[in-house]
Parts: structure tokens; sequence; C-alpha cells
């Protein structure tokens, strides 16, 4: 009953999403571009492509860019195979564009009804699919095991708090996870409530996470940008969620009066609310600069450039997309966001990569492991509010041992959780000969 109930709610569901990406569209032009594809309604491989073809599912730009060890690495083990990248976000799709360009192909996914399913799986024809995270649509689960295409959850993480939501449901998840072919957690504990929600052949891989590398080309820019900033203390907080920035920026003003000359680098997670940020920075009285306003080249560098960045810009309001690593690069100290407000937390270990201390709010349940690890090997500090972050903030800028300790650590700490993506291709790999022998 509950299936039939929610395949029906499905049409619903696609109706008033329709309306919704029409609205957003007003704002925001390329929510209205490819709307067919979430009905199944897109490309169709031609009836004479033979080829594997690997379907990757990113939702959006955290698992688009984590995806991208695994893609890179299984086009270069089945150089024969072709990659297809779907998404649920116009920005996971721009994500898509920037990294990979013409060398995947890419639709968004079909709402999870049975007839759009059918639709997308019979016009692509794939012979693996990979689910990245946390995205379990019953009917896709249930169309693919119908169509014998093995579907693997990869990188899988499953939070306490969803693990009692989901069970909840009872035989109804363990029929829907049971579903996977198999299913490549992160961690010891994301594989157990997995486990225990139905899910078959449970392997614990390791966070692709870790596998990221930035561009040199970012790195190199943010330190430019370091060098255009002048000898200033610098934090940035990154990924900034709805209601959070009002409270990175109390901390900010409290730091000032003890480092006046500090500089913030605030980055939200949203394009669209870049405008609205701005406006709180507005609101607190800080003078800002946006990024897409500075090129952030030094003085004498030669180029037709901005000068060092002005001593009476206080903020730095990030309003792009693709450019953390740079970000990270640039400063000294990074504050991750989603963290201050109950919202799970966000990926830590890009900054870490960078050898940036981190500091973190108290919400992590999206990220518990990889957080606890950090924490626990130096690389980051917990803060439970405003104050304890300005006081974090200060500690780290005036005491350099601390700051030189918790630098290397973090460094450390993201070379060592390495390698999860070697794994991951040896277990799809040898999905793909199954199918291949089968077929």
């Amino acid at each position: 009953m509950l299936r039939l109930v929610y395949r029906a709610l499905w049409w619903l569901v696609a109706l008033l999403a329709v309306l919704r990406l029409l609205i957003r569209s007003r704002r925001e032009r390329w929510y209205r571009e490819h709307i067919g594809e979430r009905f199944g309604f897109g490309p169709v491989r031609r009836a004479d492509d033979l080829a594997s073809l690997i379907w990757v599912h990113a939702v959006s730009v955290g698992e688009t860019r984590a995806a991208q060890p695994l893609i890179e690495a299984l086009q270069q083990a089945h150089p024969e195979a072709r990659i297809l990248l779907t998404h649920m976000t116009p920005s996971g799709r721009a994500t898509g564009v920037e990294l990979y360009g013409d060398r995947i192909s890419r639709s968004y996914l079909p709402y999870d009804s049975p007839s759009l399913v059918r639709r997308f799986l019979r016009a692509w024809r794939p012979s693996l699919g990979i689910l990245m995270e946390t995205e379990v649509w019953p009917t896709l689960i249930d169309e693919c095991k119908r169509a014998d295409i093995p579907l693997v959850l990869t990188n899988a993480r499953m939070s306490a708090c969803s693990f009692k939501r989901a069970a909840k449901f009872g035989n109804v998840t363990r029929e829907v996870f049971g579903g996977f072919t198999c299913v490549l957690a992160q961690t010891q504990s994301d594989a157990d409530r997995l486990s225990a929600l139905g899910a078959r052949n449970v392997a614990v891989l390791g966070n692709l996470k870790f596998d990221m590398s930035a561009p040199p080309e970012l790195y190199a820019r943010g330190h430019a940008w370091r060098a255009a900033i002048g000898d200033r203390p610098v934090w940035v907080a990154a990924s900034t969620r709805e209601g959070e920035e009002a409270l990175v920026l109390q901390a900010f003003t409290t730091l000032r009066t003890r480092i006046p000359e500090a500089l913030l680098i605030l980055v939200p997670r949203h394009p669209q609310r870049f405008n609205e940020v701005a406006e709180l920075i507005d609101a607190a009285a800080q003078s800002y600069v946006r990024r897409s306003a500075w090129t952030g080249r030094a003085a004498g560098s030669g180029i037709d450039a901005a000068p060092v960045l002005p001593p009476d810009v206080n903020v730095l309001l990030g309003d792009s997309m693709g450019e953390l690593s740079m970000y990270y690069a640039a400063s000294d100290l990074a504050f991750i966001g989603g963290s201050l407000l109950p919202l799970g937390g966000q990926n830590l270990i890009e900054a870490c990569a960078a050898g940036v201390p981190v500091l973190i709010g108290p919400h992590t349940f999206n990220f518990t492991q990889a957080t606890n690890d950090a924490i626990t090997e130096g690389a980051a500090l917990r803060v439970s509010d405003p104050a304890a972050l300005a006081r974090g903030l200060h500690e780290l800028f005036t005491y350099k041992p601390r700051w030189l300790a918790m630098s290397a650590a973090a460094s450390a700490f993201a070379a060592k959780h390495r390698g999860a993506t070697a794994k991951t291709v040896a277990v799809l790999g040898a999905l793909l000969r199954m199918q291949a022998e089968e077929q």
C-alpha cells in the first residue's frame, strides 16, 4: 500500500516541482532548461551503440565533485565504456560541465515514477548504475532490478537520525535497501546501519572525498590572492547555510575587537543566496567586496589588475562556484558551514587537503566519522557557538605553534585516509565483467 501511495504522490510532486522550477527560473534561467529530461524525455542512445554505459548519479555539486576521482578512474580502467552522469539540480549539472566538458554524457534523473524511470532506462540502456552517498529512490531501485541492471550505492552514508526515520517503515525499507546489488559504505557505522535496513553485500571502502584533488591552477590562484590580500590574518567561512551567516558575522565582529585587521572570506553554499548574504554583511556594518568585482591580482604583477585588497575591506564575499580550493589556499583558517545550526555540516576534507586548520560547529551528523577523526587527529577544532568560534580563531591567529601543528595534522589527516577510489573501481569492474558474461 505504501508503495502505491508513494507512486501516486509522485505525479502530484512532479507537477508541483515543475511549477517550482518555472518560478525559480524567473531569477535563474537554467531552471527552465532540460525539463523534459525530468520526465524521461531526453537523448536516446543509437540502437547500434553497443558500448558498455556506466551511469553515475550525483544529485548536486557536492556529490558531483566527490564523484570526480571515481569517474576519472573508471574512464582509465574502462576506456571502452561510456559514462553518463545524472543530476537533480542545475548547479550539479553545471559542475559536471565544468569538470568533464564533452568527455561524458549528461542528463537530469527523471522523477521517481515507474513510467518515467522505465523511459529513462530504455533510452540509455546502462550496464551498471552507481548512486552516490544517500540517493535512495525506491522506484528507481525497483525498475533497475526488473531490468536486470546492477545498481550500487557508492560512498554510502547513513546518519543515526536518518536511520531512525527509515527504520520506522519496517519491511518496506528493507525491500528498498535490499534492492541494491551491493552497498559500498564510508565507515563501519554507516555499514552497520545500512545492513540493519536490509542492504545486502555491504562493504566498507572509505570516503571517496579523500581522493579528490583540486586543480593546481586553483591553488596557484589562491596563493596569488593571498599575496594580493597582503599581510593580514585571513579566515574563510565555507559553505555557509541560511541563518548561519549572521552567526559567522557575529563571531567576526567579536574577533575584530581584538584583531581589527582580520579578513573574512564568506562563501555561501548556494549561489541564489549571494545577494541575500551581501545584505547581511551590510547590516553587520562590515565593508566588503564581491569576488566577482575583485580580480585579486597583486600590484606590480604586470597584468591589468586590481590593486591589493584595500585595508578598509573587512569581508570578501565569495560569489562564485567551484572555487573553494582557491579560497582555502588564500586563507590561514577555515570554518566549515552547516554546523553552527542543526543542518548536519559540510565536507571538511577539502580544507584539510589544503593544509588549513579547521574549526567546525556542533552539528556534523552528516559527516560524523570524518569530523570526529579530524578532531582526534588534531586537524580540526570543535566550537559550540559564535563566541567559541571567535575565541578559537583568536587563539589560532595569535599562537603560531598551535596553528603550525594543526596545519601539519590537517595535511596528514587528508593523506592518511586516501584510497577508497581504487577499491571502489575494483568492485565495480567485477560487476561489469559479470554483467558482460551474462549478456
